[in-house]
């Protein structure tokens, strides 16, 4: 009778342990909402306020889809790839990605996915390997970037552009408060600021720029290609109080197919000091309106071609560029706005 009661008494205690275990594991690979990074934490921490990770790439494997990662202090939190909705929001402090013959930040996520990115310095500038691109969208619903600095990618082409937004599928780029300098190389007509070029079937992009400042990059500050991108619904853009000064070209905007519509408004901007063009227009469907905007100290103030209409408020200051604007079989025209 004994030995039976310790037998069960076994099979009761055999039982806990397994059920104790199983929660242990649970709890062990359980993803927190909202994790953090310092700059003297350590990947194997669970990421926690108190145990901190050191690196995005080791947080984000511990943050739920749709959570959030922050930073304690300022420190270098390396690149990463990110396939899930995710925020990096770095307030007060500022989160260095530094990358080496690599991109900074990859966004490689599902259709419905939303990537919001705040207070990161993203540097590609080592020079024995520089970055490839600081910002590489590939897929996703949406990617904001506010307050964040982005510099220093100098890869060789097609790479070298500080933000590179080539989304699969319609997506959205929102940036705000953004400075994106010495990306690029001097003269190369694939490097620069920023690039967006949908691709494919399913690829269409909406850009809205607001207070950015697209300076010194070596090729073009704004490029905007629909080549290669055969989705009806097209690229808009507005650039918004922003300014693309002392780059290759300032704004350069390309529809060679003709069947892809490309819209680009630029309000309230400067298309200062660049070498090349402040603005170019190529390619049919193409309409670029432009309001109460500088272009000036450029070798070239405006140009379009290929059918392509660049349209003018009438309030614009287009001066002091050798050539201030040359239509070649595109047009050029003062558009009334609709009230």
């Amino acid at each position: 009778m004994k030995l039976i009661r310790y037998a069960a008494l076994s099979a009761v205690s055999a039982s806990s342990f397994v059920a104790a275990l199983a929660l242990t594991t649970t709890a062990a690979h359980a993803q927190a909402t909202r994790t953090w990074v310092s700059g003297v934490g350590d990947d194997v921490n669970p990421c926690s306020r108190t145990a901190p990770c050191k690196t995005f790439a080791g947080a984000i494997s511990k943050t739920a889809a749709g959570g959030e990662i922050n930073c304690i202090d300022q420190g270098a939190y390396g690149a990463v790839t990110i396939t899930k909705s995710i925020a990096l929001v770095c307030v007060g402090v500022t989160a260095g990605v530094l990358h080496s013959a690599t991109n900074g930040i990859i966004i490689n996520a599902a259709a419905t996915d939303i990537v919001f990115l705040k207070g990161l310095d993203i540097n590609g500038s080592p020079p024995a390997a520089p970055g490839l691109n600081g910002v590489r969208f590939l897929s996703g619903a949406s990617l904001t970037i506010e307050d964040t600095i982005i510099r220093g990618s100098t890869g060789a082409a097609p790479n070298g552009f500080g933000v590179a937004f080539t989304p699969s599928v319609g997506a959205e780029l929102l940036m705000n408060n953004v400075i994106i300098s010495n990306n690029g190389s001097t003269g190369s007509a694939t490097g620069g600021g920023i690039l967006v070029q949908p691709t494919g079937v399913g690829g269409n992009a909406k850009v809205t720029l607001n207070n950015v400042r697209v300076q010194n990059n070596g090729g073009t500050g704004l490029k905007v290609d629909s080549t290669g991108n055969t989705n009806a619904s097209g690229i808009t853009v507005a650039a918004l109080d922003s300014h693309f000064d002392g780059n290759g070209d300032g704004i350069t905007a390309i529809n060679a197919g003709g069947t892809n519509p490309v819209a680009i408004l630029i309000d309230g901007s400067t298309l200062n000091n660049n070498s090349g063009a402040g603005l170019i227009a190529n390619g049919s469907s193409m309409l670029v309106r432009v309001n109460n905007t500088t272009i000036t100290g450029n070798v070239l103030g405006l140009i379009a071609f290929g059918g392509s209409t660049i349209s003018t408020y009438g309030n614009n200051r287009v001066i002091g560029n050798p050539t201030n604007g040359v239509p070649n079989n595109g047009s050029f025209s003062n558009a009334i706005p609709s009230q």
